[in-house]
């Protein structure tokens, strides 16, 4: 008979280790649901403002080492190979944001899908499948994405445009006439040579940097071009940033 009494004299014995009380009403529950909605949406648009003032940034740079290179013929190339490299760096924090960023969009997405469009415009029979992949989401968070994938979703919204505006600005630089520090005119560019000398980057010497550049560019080409395996909203080219 104690036995059987153990767990009703443990709930009334200790109160301060219960948690709060859970909606016992149906409008109890939809005040639950609209907070939380507000919640990730909050969090959602903080993480998204993190990602545009990172390509803000990187388009300031962007603009920044063009007017620097391009000012005067005595302005060193390496100026825009340095942007390359700068701009590399704010695509690596930008992809981590993102990261986290569709994390909480991923739940907004499913409480709009299977709660308010269902509200709006009633479409079968109600599914708890979204409410137990938020609740899966809530209990133990993971990202939804990779970071090679991430990577890639960043470079092919903004950064493959900012990376191929550095690379013709670094290709009129090493082909246009140069003049010394003096102010000395030492000639256009005429035969292959000629570019492999205006390329040379301290001891490196000009085919190395080339060659550098191109692999490079190789891989912003694939991440630029790389299509993701699944579909349907998360896939390239649906609505999403």
């Amino acid at each position: 008979m104690a036995s059987e009494l153990s767990p009703l004299t443990l709930e009334t014995a200790l109160p301060e280790e219960r948690g709060p009380p859970l909606p016992q009403s149906t409008q109890e529950t939809i005040n639950t649901i609209v907070h939380y909605y507000r919640g990730e949406m909050g969090r959602m648009a903080g993480w998204r403002d993190r990602i545009d003032r990172t390509s803000n940034w990187a388009i300031t740079v962007v603009a920044a080492m063009l007017s620097v290179s391009l000012s005067t013929p005595t302005s060193h190339h390496g100026v825009l190979l340095f942007a390359m490299l700068l701009i590399t760096l704010l695509l690596l924090i930008e992809a981590r944001r993102y990261r986290f960023f569709d994390v909480y969009r991923a739940r907004v997405r499913q409480l709009e899908r299977g709660y308010f469009a269902q509200v709006l415009a009633p479409d079968g029979a109600p599914s708890a499948k979204w409410s137990t992949s938020i609740a899966t989401s809530l209990r133990k968070p993971v990202f939804l994405m990779s970071y090679k994938d991430a990577v890639c979703r960043r470079l092919q919204r903004n950064y493959c445009w900012m990376y191929l505006i550095l690379l013709l600005a670094w290709g009129l630089k090493i082909t246009s006439p140069k003049m010394s520090m003096a102010g000395e005119y030492l000639g256009p560019v005429r035969s292959w040579s000629d570019l492999v000398a205006n390329t040379a980057l301290g001891p490196l010497a000009g085919w190395i940097v080339l060659i550098l550049v191109a692999f490079f560019y190789g891989l912003v080409l694939y991440g630029s071009f790389r299509r993701e395996e699944h579909e349907g909203e998360l896939a390239h080219g649906q609505v999403h940033v």
